[in-house]
């Protein structure tokens, strides 16, 4: 089953960077930002982290948190994190609890194999812990900015599109 628009978030507690256990239940108040993403340091992966990143006081302004999600461990998130200066923290799901509750893994090709993998989604959580807008099979290019333009809205209290 897939996590929809207005369906509450999971109650799953995981590691993320800065040595921090993040649940998003606990962050009832705020709106959330929760991208999902294939794998640290490959390109699109680090474009996609580079916007979120470039955009983040923009979403503070909004009282919008960011998290990135992915399979990595907590060592190479840091480092990833480190490396791109991502001021967000990055959550490690090597057992793809949160990953799953969310739908985002999925069969895919590559070099004509298939295996199972994240694909690249987008949550956009309430102050009230509630999904308020879902981006499935995100392409990377003005991404980031759509998500802000949607975050915007939903603190001015206008419908999100």
């Amino acid at each position: 089953m897939s996590l929809a628009t207005g369906d509450s978030v999971p109650d799953i507690t995981l590691t993320a960077t800065s040595d921090q256990q993040i649940n998003l239940t606990h962050l009832e108040g705020r709106q959330v930002v929760l991208y999902f993403y294939p794998k640290d340091a490959t390109p699109g992966c680090t474009t996609e982290g580079q916007n979120f990143r470039d955009l983040a006081e923009e979403f503070h302004a909004v009282d919008t948190v960011i998290h990135g999600v992915s399979r990595d461990s907590v060592r190479k998130h840091e480092n990833f994190r480190a490396k791109q200066g991502f001021p967000f923290e990055l959550i490690s799901d090597p057992d793809e609890r949160l990953c799953r509750a969310f739908d985002v893994i999925k069969t895919k090709k590559l070099y004509g194999r298939e295996h199972e993998g994240i694909e690249r989604s987008t949550f956009l959580i309430d102050a009230t812990g509630r999904i308020a807008r879902v981006w499935r099979k995100v392409r990377v290019e003005g991404h980031a900015e759509e998500v802000l333009a949607a975050a915007r809205a939903l603190h001015a209290g206008d419908a999100i599109t």
